[in-house]
């Protein structure tokens, strides 16, 4: 499907942008594949791994809307994995999150269509389900855009999707890798917000997979949802290291207990495939069907019964302490 084809990703110098990158070099022969953030030495650091002919590295932000249309002269996927996403740093700087996280999907829409990039995924959150802090409430109104999108588009051929998901296993500014640094500096204890907490969890391999098998399901307007276990943090820490003692140190502001990433009140939308789940929009498309019982590649989902829900707590699939550690094993950490 990529094979002598352009792709854009911004943010493209993070955890998914490089394994997204490392992904499609193995499995495809694509055209270009642009890199599109605004960290110079980010940048740098990443050709220093991935300077073949194809790539292209774009300084520029997307909050530039001028700048991103100009990336995206004939490009035909785009992959927008951009954005603040740090909970802490957003309740305290609201109008950063804002401009990046709502204003930065609004261009990148607005780009696609000036150059009619034939697919567009944006990644989202299970923190944009039912959002109590302002990082999630800021990706719950990008979900909305992108959806609507697919009813903006007029002549264009451009399709929207998005695709949620939880906690990546070894992403950069995750807890793993805070963990394993704390017991590498020979600390006696680990902190832990809460002793009940629960994230869904899924390997960063397993991110970019879902977001690559999307692009062939997509019909446009839906919200992906991986089917994936979730973990208690603190069974993380007992884990990683068995030997150190569990500080609870409280929920940072914004923060969660457990994570929904399908909510009740979205279940009259939502359909369950065999190993994922689709939201449909709620608002009715001009130009096609609402229909979303059957993708793009011909598979069959049925609607969940009313009041369904799909959280980290309530999850049918939790990681023991060893899942846990093999889970490590395979994010390559």
């Amino acid at each position: 499907m990529f094979t002598n084809k352009t792709v854009l990703i911004t943010g493209g110098t993070g955890s998914f942008g490089k394994k997204y990158v490392k992904t499609l070099l193995e499995r495809y022969s694509p055209k270009k594949i642009i890199i599109f953030s605004r960290d110079e030495l980010k940048q740098f650091e990443m050709q220093q791994d991935f300077n073949q002919p194809c790539m292209r590295y774009f300084i520029g932000d997307v909050r530039d809307k001028e700048r991103l249309t100009q990336a995206m002269n004939g490009v035909d996927f785009v992959i927008h994995a951009a954005a603040l996403k740090q909970v802490p740093a957003a309740e305290y700087n609201p109008m950063e999150c804002i401009k990046t996280n709502i204003k930065g999907a609004e261009n990148v829409i607005s780009a696609a269509l000036a150059h009619d990039v034939e697919k567009v995924i944006a990644l989202s959150t299970d923190k944009a389900a039912n959002p109590i802090n302002l990082y999630g409430a800021t990706k719950l109104v990008s979900d909305k855009l992108f959806v609507a999108a697919n009813n903006i588009s007029g002549g264009h051929k451009t399709t929207f999707s998005v695709v949620r998901y939880g906690n990546v296993v070894g992403s950069r500014g995750s807890v793993v890798p805070f963990f394993q640094k704390l017991i590498d500096e020979g600390k006696t204890e680990l902190p832990v917000t809460h002793d009940e907490m629960t994230r869904f969890w899924i390997t960063l391999q397993g991110g970019v997979d879902f977001v690559l098998k999307n692009f062939e399901r997509m019909l446009g307007g839906e919200i992906f949802i991986p089917k994936i276990p979730s973990m208690r943090v603190i069974d993380l820490a007992k884990a990683m290291a068995p030997g150190l003692s569990i500080k609870i140190i409280g929920i940072r502001p914004g923060e969660k207990l457990h994570e929904i990433m399908c909510p009740a009140d979205d279940s009259y939308h939502t359909y369950e495939y065999d190993d994922h789940f689709v939201i449909a929009p709620s608002i009715i498309f001009s130009s096609r069907s609402n229909d979303f019982t059957i993708n793009a590649i011909h598979e069959k989902g049925k609607q969940v019964e009313a009041g369904f829900e799909y959280n980290s707590k309530n999850n049918s699939d939790f990681l023991s302490q060893e899942g846990l550690l093999s889970f490590n094993n395979l994010a390559e950490l």
